[in-house]
């Protein structure tokens, strides 16, 4: 699998590797997964069977899941996804560490990635599903021009699903 790294003004975003399990893990709480489509894996154990399945759909070339960390003491902030990236229409997810929120730093690690992601093959839109009460999640998607193209209701939350334009430079 080759590694991708994708820097930004306050971080640098790499491929996950087994090695970034426990931080990321440590990340998760439940501010964190009020608002995604899945529960807060209980254990480390638990959480190992989750990215367990990452690393092959990574090595396949179909998923991508990617730990952006602080330039400044490389701390872990959390994780983005790009899910069916082989597809016209890659879908984009983000969830950050708690004390990050209120930074920008979602904007900044979305447009980074869809922009790279961009470059690096043809994309008709991404799409962006959010819960509909995720305002901040929401002002992500609307700043790089997307638009609510369809509504879902997920077991925890009604979602709203964006479609951002492809981000080229």
């Amino acid at each position: 699998m080759r590694k991708i790294e994708i820097p930004t003004e306050r971080t640098i975003l790499s491929s996950f590797r087994a090695e970034d399990a426990s931080e990321v893990f440590a990340c998760i709480s439940p501010e964190i997964t009020r608002f995604t489509a899945w529960q807060a894996p209980a254990s480390e154990a638990a959480f190992a069977e989750v990215w367990q399945s990452w690393l092959p759909a990574m090595e396949d070339g179909l998923e991508l899941t990617l730990v952006p960390r602080c330039r400044e003491d490389s701390r872990c902030l959390g994780i983005l996804g790009v899910h069916a990236i082989k597809s016209d229409t890659p879908e984009l997810g983000i969830w950050l560490r708690r004390d990050v929120h209120g930074k920008r730093l979602g904007s900044e690690l979305i447009g980074a990635v869809a922009r790279w992601v961009s470059r690096t093959q043809t994309v008709r839109y991404f799409e962006y599903p959010v819960a509909e009460e995720n305002l901040a999640s929401r002002r992500i998607a609307e700043a790089y021009g997307g638009e609510v193209r369809e509504r879902r209701q997920t077991p925890k939350y009604g979602c709203v699903v964006y479609h951002i334009p492809p981000i080229l430079p």
